[in-house]
């Protein structure tokens, strides 16, 4: 039996076991951590509406569901001429017909971006501390909350700016329930002029008129040059004061793959070929966050289902080379914005840019697909389709 190794336990990596077992192939799925995180539902967690345990699943549980095998280890260094892979405890990995790089990004780093801020895009532990530093602030029954996202010229479908928008959202409505809001002051911030012009015209309106009535200010416009512990410096020499600051970085390669033999993008990414493939190395192959999007199109975003189509797509060609499936025209945005009272529809594809409002049953079906992921990744409902 033919037999592959995949490096990552992410939404590409996990989605790839799945479906190259389901092709007789032999799988061993690499990971730093135990269990699989569902990065869209861990929103809730600042607020205490979820914990960790709750937006997680065991590494364990899953290879079992679907029979695949399991290292729980970092890797450190990817020789992929030769399908050497090194772990953090020395092991070496070296017998595979086909490697599956998906080891997500790191960000763009800014000075004192480690030091002063915190990401719901960044370690899962990150997001539990956020919850304890507003928790922290809610004590004293008033605070500086500042939320914000930023990009990366070098490639701008590392934007990831929903997250920013739904726990700022979320964080509103805590506070608004709690009877604290006129107490805080909230501000959202981002470098490029129309932050969350990626989801359409509609959407941008949508937001705008939000920010107005739930009294969050806004900075836009003008680079981040720092952050500080008092809040966030900007190339235009101005300065907003910030007791808590949540930041998510703009995406940048991974710095394993950025020391490794595989071929790159000028901002660190795997170049791989429309069907996963990494030319001019057979057998090696590379999807999710960890490789550069193809397509013309300048709204393009790296997303958990993109990453899904393009594991399933890898699994279908290594066994189907005469009748390879492409991921680039199922590239579109997709997601339910949420809001903690609501939440909003949200699609974008070369031909339609829709957003549509949600109140209160958007929620749901928010938690409703947080559910249904947990469940189908365990095996325990069926798959959906693209979903």
């Amino acid at each position: 039996m033919n037999k592959a190794l995949i490096l990552g336990g992410g939404f590409a990596g996990i989605e790839a076991a799945i479906f190259l077992k389901k092709q007789n192939i032999d799988v061993t799925l690499v990971s730093d951590r135990d269990y699989f995180y569902i990065y869209p539902t861990s929103i809730w967690i600042p607020t205490g509406d979820k914990t960790k345990e709750e937006v997680s699943v065991k590494l364990s549980d899953i290879a079992k569901a679907h029979n695949f095998n399991t290292i729980v280890n970092a890797v450190t260094n990817i020789n992929a001429k030769e399908k050497k892979i090194t772990l953090a405890n020395g092991s070496i990995l070296d017998t595979f017909k086909y490697i599956i790089v998906a080891l997500g990004q790191e960000k763009v780093e800014i000075d004192g971006m480690k030091e002063h801020t915190l990401s719901i895009c960044g370690k899962p532990e990150e997001a539990e501390e956020i919850k304890k530093r507003i928790d922290l602030l809610i004590k004293k029954d008033e605070g500086k909350i500042s939320f914000g996202f930023g990009g990366n010229p070098k490639d701008k479908s590392t934007i990831r700016g929903g997250p920013a928008f739904e726990v700022m959202f979320n964080v509103h409505n805590q506070l608004k329930k709690l009877g604290l809001r006129d107490k805080f002051e909230l501000a959202f911030f981002a470098p490029m002029a129309s932050p969350g012009e990626k989801m359409g015209s509609k959407a941008l309106s949508m937001i705008d008129k939000m920010f107005g009535m739930t009294k969050i200010t806004k900075k836009v416009g003008s680079p981040i040059k720092s952050f500080d512990k008092n809040g966030i410096n900007f190339a235009d020499g101005t300065h907003l004061e910030s007791d808590l600051t949540i930041f998510i970085g703009a995406g940048s390669g991974h710095s394993v793959i950025k020391s490794s033999d595989l071929p790159l993008s000028e901002a660190g990414f795997v170049l791989a070929n429309e069907y996963g493939e990494v030319d001019g190395m057979s057998g090696v192959y590379a999807i999710g966050d960890s490789v550069m999007l193809l397509g013309e199109n300048d709204w393009k975003a790296k997303q958990g289902h993109v990453a899904e189509i393009m594991a399933r797509n890898v699994a279908h060609n290594i066994k189907n080379p005469k009748n390879k499936k492409s991921y680039i025209e199922h590239l579109n945005i997709i997601c339910i914005m949420d809001t903690g009272d609501g939440a909003a529809f949200v699609y974008r594809s070369n031909t339609k840019a829709i957003m549509i409002p949600m109140p209160i049953i958007g929620h749901w079906l928010k938690l409703g697909w947080g559910w249904y992921c947990k469940n189908s990744k365990l095996g325990r409902i069926p798959r959906i389709a693209g979903i």
